[in-house]
This record gives C-alpha cells, structure tokens and sequence, in this order.
C-alpha cells in the first residue's frame, strides 16, 4: 500500500512539515510521484523500527474478514535456527533459506533470489544486530499460512544496517498474502522494542524461552494490535 505525506505524518505521530524535512535530508525512504511523496508501508515500519521512531496505533490494526494471525503462532510456525552460517549477507541467507520449514513446492533458490533482490532495495538490517529480509511480494511463494523464522547467525555479518552494527540474529517472513504480511512485520516491529526481546536475540536462548518472551511481549499488546 503507497501512504501519502498526510497518512505518513498521522502514523508517525509528527507534522508533515516534519515528514517533508525526514525526506528531504534523505532520512526518510519516499518515492516521487509527479509532484508528490508516495511512501512503502513496509518500508515505513522498517525505518521507524531502525530509527526508534514511535508507531501509531493504526499500524496495528486487523483485518476485520478474519481473526489475524498471531506473531507468536507464526514464529513457532516458522521456527529458531542455531549457528545459522555464512560469512557474508549472501552466505547467510542461503543457509537460512536452506533450513527453512517450506512446502515441498516452493522453490527455494526462487526465494532466495527474491530476498537477495530485496537487500539490493536497501538493507533490511533494522540495527542493534538486527535484521528482517523479507519479500514485498509474498503471493509468489503460495504459502497456505505464514511463518516467522529466527535465525542465530554463527558469527556476526555485515547487513548495511542503519547503525553499522554487524546482524546476529535474523528473522525470516514468509506471508501468503500483502494484508497478513504488513500484519505480522507490523506486530514484529513493534514486539523489537521490547528491551527483554533484544537482551534475548543477544543471549540465544532456547526455542521455548524465545516464545514464551514473545508471547509475553505480544500480550501486551491490545487486540487491536495496539500498546497497552
């Protein structure tokens, strides 16, 4: 979905004077339609998640046809990966891609593909050790539902994040649909800034302590997906 400065600065919780001000100092990802700024959802919830900046509610809301999918359901769907290895950005997300828990019928180096692609957009390093590749076009993957994959990397990796740090800890989206995957890369944005959640992606923890904090984490969320 394309936002407008308007729809930006009402998320964001700032002026659109501001909002102008982020894009013009290239602060801020936009995309110039005629005279106007058009702007990524996903790619808005990315730098706000990477620039610490406060979400506003609407980011959260569900889809009202059906109950939306839980983070936490989609994580233990996807499941934790240890000493995910790989040298570089390439090396890593092959490894992952590798191990991921995919229908026979999705062709894997495809997915690959598609998330290399995505990190030549921009990194999907988000900072603190950080990052989410994921793909803008989730229907290519036909999945029947989504899943959220943590990967501990063996050794940090250089990301191109925001902050410079290096990324030891990844989680792969694998979504069916646009609506669920804004969804759920929404709910995670939002759970990252959990304190407990980022000590835990430094420790490593084990699979079941991974999920208990993030279904802590996304308790403390409203059903409308909002901070309590």
């Amino acid at each position: 979905m394309q936002l407008s400065v308007s729809d930006v600065a009402q998320l964001l919780s700032v002026s659109e004077k501001t909002v102008y001000r982020w894009v013009q100092q290239g602060r801020l990802p936009a995309y110039r339609l005629g005279q106007q700024f058009r702007f990524n959802r996903s790619e808005l919830l990315e730098w706000a998640t990477a620039q610490r900046v406060p979400l506003s509610p609407e980011l959260f809301a569900e889809p009202e046809a059906e109950p939306a999918p839980s983070l936490t359901e989609a994580l233990r769907s996807g499941g934790v990966l240890y000493r995910v290895s790989g040298d570089d950005k390439r090396a890593v997300l092959r490894s992952a891609v590798d191990a991921l828990r995919l229908p026979d019928e999705v062709d894997r180096d495809v997915l690959l593909a598609v998330l290399i692609a995505r990190e030549t957009l921009g990194s999907t390093g988000i900072g603190d050790g950080i990052a989410v590749p994921h793909v803008r076009n989730p229907i290519v993957l036909h999945l029947s539902k989504p899943s959220i994959t943590l990967c501990f990397l063996d050794r940090p990796v250089d990301f191109d994040a925001l902050d410079g740090q290096p990324v030891h800890a990844l989680f792969i989206l694998t979504t069916p649909t646009v609506q669920t995957h804004l969804h759920l890369l929404s709910r995670l944005a939002w759970v990252l800034r959990d304190p407990a959640i980022r000590q835990a992606l430094v420790e490593q923890p084990t699979r079941e302590r991974v999920f208990e904090l993030f279904a802590a984490a996304e308790a403390r969320l409203t059903p409308s997906g909002t901070g309590s």
